[in-house]
């Protein structure tokens, strides 16, 4: 076929598939979602004309609570305007008739441990959008996991330059709470985007970022991911294969591990008793999980943290060698007794403890904050 039958059959294959658009009055455009507007103002929209109610739902949008319902329009679109908001990244979805569902119009999303959100974010942070500066790249890295028997998953951060070089650079694991997982940190949790401005503005040395899996199957409290089957996949597995296939250093004062509320717990697990690999440990909205007694909750089984590791705690040469141990937690945090009793003890035990207590609650705006404080006092 020569070029101009071709080119002559493609337009008329055009212009049926335009006339057989037209020829369907009923359809309509499909719904813009979701829009953000100048004043920071969210409007979502669904196609559902079928369906008997539509709920916005997230746990992350400023006081939506329960979720908030929405309106259906006589095109069948279903829409809700939420806001302002302040600058961020939001997950949510929508409760179609009780049934959650993410969002068809916006291919951006965010996974938790068991579900995927849908993902939006609100510029207007300096320190959180996406600039024009140089960016480096996260990988999702598959692993067999030794400890556990099983193919495991990881998100790592290679700073800005990593490919074309050869240096050797640091190492900060950080890790996610409880029904979160690996992908938590570099999507909803802007993690790479706040590592290369910083970067970018000379205020934090390059550095790899590992992000790993801390759930090791369904999340119960009291079970799995807090019985203590993540610290020794962490230990024995995911620490030497990072050290093996990137460049970074090994030694203790190139070191740093901190994580959000269950991976503030996981920090303390795994930073304490190995103290010695550690110059740099960072707590955001946690704590010694059970350190304060809930009403109503079974009394803690077997030895408490502090006396499983009395030797480490008592050990004065271990702590010249920790340079930062920073804690961080909102006022409106339900942890919040829970770190002050966690530095408490800490300062007891003649540790130098920084502990910040700030305003907010235990949500990803703060987290991300605290992570774009902490990070400039690593590796200095």
């Amino acid at each position: 076929m020569n070029s101009s039958r071709f080119i002559a059959g493609l337009l008329a294959g055009l212009a049926l598939s335009s006339a057989a658009w037209a020829q369907r009055p009923n359809q309509t455009p499909p719904p813009n979602s979701p829009e953000v507007a100048a004043d920071r103002s969210l409007t979502f929209r669904l196609a559902a004309p079928k369906a008997e109610s539509v709920k916005l739902a997230g746990s992350d949008l400023p006081e939506l609570g329960q979720g908030k319902d929405m309106t259906k329009g006589t095109n069948g679109v279903w829409e809700v305007t939420f806001g302002p908001v302040p600058a961020g990244s939001y997950r949510y979805n929508f409760s179609v008739d009780g049934v959650s569902v993410i969002d068809p119009r916006n291919p951006k999303t965010s996974e938790s441990n068991e579900n995927t959100w849908s993902l939006v974010n609100v510029p207007g942070a300096d320190w959180q959008d996406t600039k024009d500066v140089p960016h480096g790249a996260v990988a999702q890295v598959n692993y067999w996991s030794s400890t556990l028997k099983k193919f495991r998953r990881m998100h790592v951060y290679t700073p800005p330059g990593y490919e074309a070089g050869s240096d050797r650079y640091p190492v900060f694991y950080l890790l996610h709470g409880a029904f979160d997982s690996d992908n938590s940190w570099s999507t909803v949790g802007r993690a790479g985007i706040i590592l290369d401005n910083l970067i970018a503005a000379g205020k934090t040395k390059p550095m790899v970022v590992v992000m790993p899996h801390g759930h090791t199957g369904p999340f119960s409290f009291g079970r799995g991911s807090m019985s203590g089957e993540f610290e020794p996949d962490f230990v024995s597995d995911i620490m030497p294969l990072v050290e093996k296939r990137y460049r970074v250093h090994t030694d203790r004062a190139h070191r740093a591990i901190a994580g959000l509320s269950m991976g503030g717990a996981h920090t303390l697990n795994i930073g304490i008793p190995h103290l010695d690999k550690f110059a740099y440990l960072g707590v955001y909205s946690s704590g010694i999980f059970g350190i304060v007694q809930r009403p109503g909750a079974p009394a803690p089984q077997g030895p408490s943290f502090e006396e499983k590791n009395k030797v480490i705690l008592d050990d004065a040469k271990l702590k010249e060698g920790l340079k930062l141990f920073w804690f961080a937690t909102g006022k409106d945090d339900f942890l919040v007794e829970t770190t002050r009793k966690t530095v408490e003890m800490f300062k007891g035990h003649q540790f130098n403890v920084i502990y910040r207590e700030t305003d907010g609650a235990h949500t990803w705006d703060k987290w991300r904050d605290y992570l774009n404080e902490f990070a400039p006092q690593l590796f200095q």
